[in-house]
């Protein structure tokens, strides 16, 4: 079973919701593939013994071969090879590594060089549960290949919650692929509810089925219910916005560890996700 938890912006609890689930589920894994800004690592502590660098190819340019035709540069749709009639130049920070290029190079010009564009790490959390995610080397355009190698080391895991980026980027549709369900988390905020309309469009159109999670609960006003309830939406939780939670997230604690109430919340949730997936799937 795996599960997605993303939101339309950052800032609105999905690492919140996916870290408490997770501690709660000493068997599951969880994948941060924020990987631009991880932080799961600092609430779930993890002790690693796993640490892997993710690599990407770039073309170089064989110039006693090339003969400037300008092919590579026409078919690289990320505009990655600039050429002209007497040079031909790759721009490796944003070749996306398709390996198209050589393929329509008709005189054995272009060969491949790697370059780290950052790394992985795996370990057990504070809590039992595996924690595994990436971080991406500053500069670097897209996180794209080290979320799909943080889903290849889990891909035989039986529960898996995978904290996605925010928005609906490259990242969060790499993230998304092969997902059995998905929560939305967001905030009753004009804000919240705007950048989540975007994400429903998005799981809409993977077909990915999905229910809402609203955050700080007792904030803002009512326009997220209202839109739920007129695309008919289900929400599965809502959590209320707490001072001492908030207190507690600052230096790096869970709500399930400080408020017994908002742990059996989180509990239920759980149960509420397990039985949707069940009716839709089977007992995966």
């Amino acid at each position: 079973m795996k599960i997605a938890v993303l939101s339309g912006k950052g800032g609105t609890g999905k690492t919140t919701v996916s870290n408490n689930l997770a501690a709660l589920l000493p068997d599951a894994t969880l994948i941060d593939c924020d990987v631009e800004e991880p932080n799961s690592h600092i609430f779930m502590n993890p002790e690693i013994n796993l640490e892997e660098d993710v690599q990407v190819c770039f073309p170089v340019i064989n110039e006693e071969n090339c003969i400037h035709c300008r092919k590579c540069a026409t078919f690289c749709n990320y505009n990655a090879i600039i050429a002209s009639s007497n040079m031909t130049l790759p721009m490796k920070e944003i070749c996306h590594d398709c390996g198209g290029c050589a393929l329509v190079c008709e005189y054995d010009a272009i060969n491949y060089e790697y370059r780290r564009i950052g790394k992985i790490f795996s370990g057990n959390s504070r809590f039992s549960t595996k924690l595994v995610y990436g971080s991406l080397k500053t500069g670097e355009l897209s996180g794209v290949k080290i979320i799909n190698r943080l889903k290849e080391i889990t891909k035989d895991d039986p529960l898996v919650i995978l904290d996605s980026p925010p928005g609906t980027s490259c990242s969060t549709v790499a993230t998304l692929e092969g997902c059995d369900y998905a929560l939305i988390v967001t905030e009753p905020t004009p804000f919240g509810v705007s950048d989540m309309k975007m994400v429903v469009e998005m799981l809409k159109e993977m077909k990915i089925p999905f229910a809402v999670v609203i955050n700080k609960a007792g904030l803002g006003d009512n326009e997220v219910f209202e839109y739920c309830r007129s695309e008919n939406l289900k929400i599965m939780g809502e959590f209320p916005f707490d001072q001492n939670i908030a207190q507690a997230y600052a230096v790096g604690k869970l709500a399930i560890e400080v408020n017994s109430e908002i742990r059996n919340s989180y509990y239920a949730l759980w149960e509420r996700i397990q039985n949707k997936v069940e009716a839709l799937y089977g007992n995966k």
